[in-house]
């Protein structure tokens, strides 16, 4: 005899079996009347439809912190007085180096004169500080600059004294200064105007940049779009011919990034959307093999996703750059649900039920099932939903409340379109209703005990791999680095010779600025070539100190300069001492002496008070590893009164999206296996039930894991939410299988072959939906349907093979103890009576 896999008994689950009870008699209700229920379908889908009109994206890295994150509010803080922070940048190329000179030189009152455009930097400050280079050494660096050219001065006097015999052939003292200069290479000053050219200019390139300075932060993406048409305007009205044949233009910059990025996140949406669209009709119509079950499918889960967007639009009014993908998610996974609802139906009216019969029928018990398994995602994703990152938590409560919608919305529009096709007298095909028998069932019940070993095998020799796991801190990777506005901003920084993207410290006086600025210092210094410091720059540490007693220093060097025989000299000595000469005779300078192009980096929004200190990071933005070393380095400076100044810039942002993500990923995940059991246990009615529909999920999940390193992922700020979301999405498979093999006389082969079916429709639909995300362009979220779809297909195999042989092997050693305990009973007709009956 072939054994059978029922689950073992458990206690009666009064109230679960009332609101099973419950659904079947609404969904007959609605069957009978279907008007009704349409209309109320209809108007809610409308009204749901009207609010989502509203609805816009948001791809703002800063808005997906809370505003009680310190680095948020530094952000707010540093708009409201420092302004934008970042740069329209236009490119000029194709010209030599003087027409790219005169371009720039051309091009810049006419940027400077765009309403929204603060001011535009087009030269470097390089003549001003090397002319006073000597200003920023030290007294006693002077001091040993004046040594140097005495030895060498007394040398030369030797050497020119016809007496004099050298008996040592001593070697010339140097005039080789390159380790003062290496010394003070990281000054503001010399880090500013860090080129031969006056320009930003790239001759081999044959590349210059101009650096438009907005009023408005790139967050603000309706200004943007307005500043960057301005500026597309202004270069298509120049007549750049003038400059040399082929000469054009490019913009790039943080304004340009963002909306280039805006623009590929929107059309991502859109493109992926309906592509995963057109794949799920084109399951469903060779799952069901008829247009009009396609359409009973769709349907409610169309009506559940304008009511969910409507609630979108109540509560956020926007969606960001997860959030706007849920449409092709949830649709994905409501689809599951209408695969195992009117596939049951079909099923029975196969069997001869009456419509409103099979109705009654799919929705008490199937529909029990599915009300379970969106229970539990969507308290999955409402655990998620607990996030302080808002992009999770958006996409938690979202998705949780979708699911929700979802179930209501089959409840209330399928039955009555099933009324409806009834009434019109649809009868289903006999492809649709007969299923026909798996040949893996058959084998599952033949082989059950070596395909549970060899699961079981495979199972250990992947969690071998779990060492290899990594998480990806490279924000980079999860940015589509082959636009063309970041392609030209690598080439810009590398034009600049430092980052455009500083990290900015405010402060309210001269004195604060000041010990801000020793303090970084000393901090760069201590981590040497550890330090993510490249340079600190403010107008206090552009204006030297003590600079009286250094001029009398450049006074006497300038006298000694001046006794220097040049025609010793080679060239290159030559042109250093004119340089040393050129310099000794500067003279002291104020703030209000530098160029304005400096000046104006320092300066407040309204031309408000200056108190900036930036700090140009060493390492990359993309570096997640590197930005969060850099966030420890410059944070918790303590001012002279005892408080401590905060950081503010996109670095800051990153660094805490970064620790917020790696502490609250355990929690989450523990949190959400935790919600999954607990309320799995509370609606199944057993524990050990509970268990049992967990286990495909758990070992699917490790599995994941171990098949990561194998396949080259890895986890990233973005992907990390794939666990939590795997958990909610694929328990539903064990519900519905366990719960018909629970069923009194059930099969095993024929309940395989049924639930099998719509199993695998169900988790390939899900991973449809979350396969737009594999489409998309943007780095990060492909890398989130990488994941998903991975994690779906491992569930899918443990479905329709470890599972189930698991059960047979369970189910086979529980009808040995059940026969061991029989015979062992003692009954009064005596032994032979009781053999007979075991």
């Amino acid at each position: 005899m072939e054994p059978t896999a029922k689950t073992p008994a458990h206690a009666e689950r009064k109230w679960m079996v009332r609101v099973e009870r419950t659904l079947g008699a609404v969904a007959a209700h609605n069957h009978r009347r279907p008007a009704r229920a349409l209309l109320l379908a209809v108007v809610l889908a409308a009204v749901g439809g009207l609010l989502a009109r509203g609805l816009s994206l948001n791809a703002n890295l800063v808005d997906l912190l809370p505003e009680s994150f310190q680095s948020v509010q530094d952000v707010r803080e540093m708009e409201r007085r420092f302004g934008a922070l970042g740069w329209v940048v236009v490119v000029g190329e194709g010209g030599d180096a003087e027409s790219l000179q005169r371009f720039a030189d051309d091009l810049t009152p006419r940027l400077e004169a765009l309403p929204g455009i603060r001011y535009v930097e087009s030269k470097r400050p390089s003549a001003f500080f090397r002319d006073r280079a000597l200003y920023f050494l030290s007294e006693e660096d002077l001091k040993e600059v004046h040594r140097r050219l005495e030895a060498r001065l007394a040398w030369e006097r030797r050497q020119a004294n016809p007496l004099y015999v050298d008996l040592l052939e001593e070697e010339p003292p140097s005039l080789d200064f390159s380790d003062l200069e290496a010394k003070y290479g990281t000054s503001a000053g010399q880090r500013l105007s860090s080129n031969e050219s006056d320009y930003y200019l790239d001759p081999a390139a044959r590349r210059v940049v101009l650096l438009a300075k907005p009023e408005t932060s790139s967050a603000d993406l309706a200004f943007s779009r307005r500043i960057i048409d301005e500026v597309q305007g202004l270069l298509a009205a120049q007549d750049l011919s003038q400059y040399g044949p082929g000469f054009r233009t490019e913009i790039t910059g943080t304004f340009q990034k963002k909306l280039d990025q805006q623009g590929q996140i929107a059309r991502d949406i859109a493109v992926s959307s309906a592509v995963a669209l057109a794949l799920m009709l084109l399951y469903l119509v060779l799952h069901f093999r008829g247009v009009l079950a396609v359409g009973l499918v769709l349907t409610p889960v169309g009506a559940g996703l304008a009511w969910t967007y409507g609630l979108v639009a109540v509560l956020y009014g926007q969606v960001n750059l997860l959030t706007g993908f849920l449409g092709a998610i949830l649709g994905g996974l409501g689809i599951e649900h209408g695969i195992h609802l009117l596939g049951r139906y079909l099923h029975l009216r196969g069997q001869g039920e009456s419509s409103e019969a099979a109705t009654r029928e799919s929705f008490t018990h199937t529909g029990g099932a599915a009300l379970v398994s969106a229970l539990v995602a969507a308290l999955t994703f409402f655990v998620l939903g607990t996030s302080r990152f808002r992009a999770f938590r958006e996409f938690g409560v979202i998705a949780g409340l979708g699911m929700l919608v979802l179930i209501v919305s089959y409840v209330l529009v399928l039955p009555a379109l099933l009324g409806l096709a009834s009434r019109w007298g649809w009868k289903p095909g006999r492809g649709a209703v007969v299923t026909p028998e798996a040949p893996m069932g058959r084998l599952l019940v033949r082989r059950r005990g070596v395909l549970t070993a060899a699961s079981a095998a495979l199972l250990f020799a992947l969690l071998t791999q779990l060492p290899g796991l990594r998480f990806d801190y490279d924000f980079g990777a999860l940015e589509d680095q082959g636009l063309r506005s970041f392609v030209l901003d690598r080439e810009v920084n590398r034009i600049i010779g430092y980052s455009q993207s500083p990290v900015v410290m405010l402060t309210d006086t001269p004195e604060e600025e000041q010990a801000v600025v020793r303090e970084l210092q000393a901090r760069q210094r201590a981590r040497g070539d550890a330090s993510t410091i490249d340079f600190v720059a403010s107008l206090s540490s552009l204006v030297p100190e003590r600079q009286r007693e250094k001029q009398a220093l450049l006074q006497e060097l300038s006298r000694l300069v001046a006794d220097v025989p040049e025609e010793r000299l080679s060239p290159e000595q030559r042109a250093d001492l004119v340089e040393l000469r050129r310099q000794a005779e500067a003279a002291p300078y104020a703030a209000t002496d530098l160029p304005p192009s400096v000046r104006q980096q320092f300066q407040g929004v309204g031309n408000g008070q200056s108190g900036f200190v930036l700090v140009y990071p060493a390492v990359s933005l993309a570096d997640g590893a590197a930005i969060r070393s850099l966030a420890r380095e410059v944070r918790g400076v303590q001012l002279p009164g005892g408080e401590r100044l905060s950081a503010a810039g996109e670095p800051m942002v990153l660094a805490d999206i970064l620790e917020m993500v790696t502490h609250e990923a355990p929690l989450i995940l523990g949190g959400a296996t935790l919600a999954v059991l607990l309320a799995m246990w509370a609606t199944l009615g057993g524990l050990r039930l509970a268990l049992l529909c967990l286990t495909p999920t758990v070992v699917s999940l490790l599995a994941l894991l171990g098949l990561m390193p194998l396949m080259g992922l890895e986890f990233n700020y973005l992907n990390i939410l794939v666990i939590p979301v795997l958990i909610g999405t694929t328990v539903d498979a064990g519900v519905h299988l366990l719960t018909r093999l629970a069923s009194p006389g059930s099969d095993f082969v024929a309940v395989y072959s049924e639930t099998g079916r719509a199993i695998t429709g169900g988790l390939l639909t899900s991973a449809v939906g979350f396969g737009a995300l594999f489409l998309a362009d943007h780095p990060g979220l492909n890398s989130i349907g990488a994941l998903a779809n991975l994690g779906f297909g491992t569930n899918l195999l443990i479905m329709l093979v470890a599972f189930p042989a698991l059960l047979l092997v369970l189910s086979e050693r529980r009808l040995r103890r059940h026969r061991a305990r029989l015979a062992r009973r003692p009954t009064p007709e005596g032994p032979e009576h009781a053999t007979h009956a075991s």
